[in-house]
């Protein structure tokens, strides 16, 4: 008897995991198509309309300090100037410690209650390929993990890396730094593998862009031309989920 019920709980656990492994794929395969979808979309309009800007060379990194009241109050001025310069403006994003993921979701799916999701990914890239991140973390890379992974924690730059890398799309931020407009992170691999989101081997060196305002070390919104965020539609709850 005993062994019949090991017998049922090992095909119980494999039926799970083999189901789980399945789901994943197909979150995988669905992000891809949605940003195949995305490369025709409004982004390439957003990167016309900045060509212009000059942006930095990129070095993934934890959150630095928060600035202060005043300070902050100045990098978001500095920021609305800039949307209104450049006719962009921003989706509001729930500031409740996912922003960053919420922000992503909502330029891959249009719907940023899909953050959880986005953070499983990039959690599963940050540990998937560890040797690629752990020196850009000044503590113990488990430690790091065991906290990013957590809803409501701080996305950074190293996740902004490590989804730019998953998803195979590049990644431009807005900012309010006083002397960077625009940062642009790139996916460091652009050839699709296994941990790689990109459902189709042609898009190999042809990505989507997702674009993201940044107020400095203090929140994140989804960008959008003022047309396009006029029109634009949040869309109802994928039938993957």
């Amino acid at each position: 008897m005993s062994g019949e019920q090991d017998h049922v709980s090992k095909s119980s656990s494999s039926s799970i995991s083999s189901s789980t492994q399945e789901s994943e794929e197909e979150v995988s395969v669905t992000i891809g198509s949605l940003l195949a979808q995305a490369k025709n979309s409004s982004g390439h309009s957003l990167g016309k309309r900045l060509s212009h800007l000059g942006s930095i060379p990129y070095t993934p990194r934890v959150n630095g300090k928060i600035p202060n009241v005043d300070n902050a109050t100045l990098d978001h001025e500095r920021l609305l100037e800039r949307l209104g310069n450049y006719g962009l403006a921003e989706f509001q994003i729930e500031g409740d410690g996912n922003c960053q993921f919420r922000a992503l979701a909502d330029q891959i799916f249009r719907n940023p209650d899909y953050h959880k999701h986005v953070r499983k990914a990039i959690m599963k890239q940050l540990k998937e390929f560890r040797k690629q991140y752990e020196s850009y973390v000044p503590m113990e890379y488990k430690v790091y993990l065991k906290t990013m992974k957590r809803s409501g924690e701080w996305g950074d730059h190293l996740t902004l890396q490590a989804a730019a890398d998953r998803f195979g799309a590049k990644i431009c931020l807005l900012t309010s730094f006083k002397d960077t407009c625009l940062i642009e992170i790139v996916p460091r691999d652009l050839t699709p593998t296994k941990g790689n989101m990109i459902a189709n081997p042609s898009l190999a060196h042809t990505f989507a862009v997702l674009w993201l305002s940044f107020w400095c070390e203090v929140h994140y919104n989804s960008l959008y031309g003022i047309d396009d965020l006029l029109t634009r539609k949040t869309k109802k709850k994928h039938w993957l989920f």
